[in-house]
């Protein structure tokens, strides 16, 4: 019995601290890369959009929020997620789960 208990505490801790890794998830952009993303957005006159709730790295992006595809010249560690270009900064967004990344300013 106590081996069973044991078993499932081992395994809630295991999830949990899963779920807490996957929250925190970001990504490092060196600054030229910074200033690379930043002009490309102006340079491309990315239509700005509005954002009610707080944007916050971890924060999830409601569903009306439309996402564009990173472009490939951004690099193969940025290429893989979209974006949203609000309040003047790009805001980089894991596409399935819709949470925010990384906040370029």
């Amino acid at each position: 019995m106590n081996r069973k208990i044991l078993g499932m505490v081992v395994a809630s801790a295991l999830v949990a601290s899963s779920a807490v890794f996957a929250q925190s998830t970001t990504v490092t952009i060196s600054q030229p890369e910074r200033t690379k993303i930043k002009e490309y957005v102006v340079k491309e006159k990315t239509k700005p959009v509005m954002i009610k709730e707080k944007v916050t790295i971890g924060a999830t992006l409601p569903a009306d929020v439309e996402l564009r595809a990173a472009p490939a010249d951004w690099g193969t560690s940025v290429s893989k997620y979209s974006y949203v270009y609000t309040d003047n900064h790009v805001v980089l967004v894991e596409p399935s789960s819709r949470k925010i990344v990384q906040i370029i300013e």
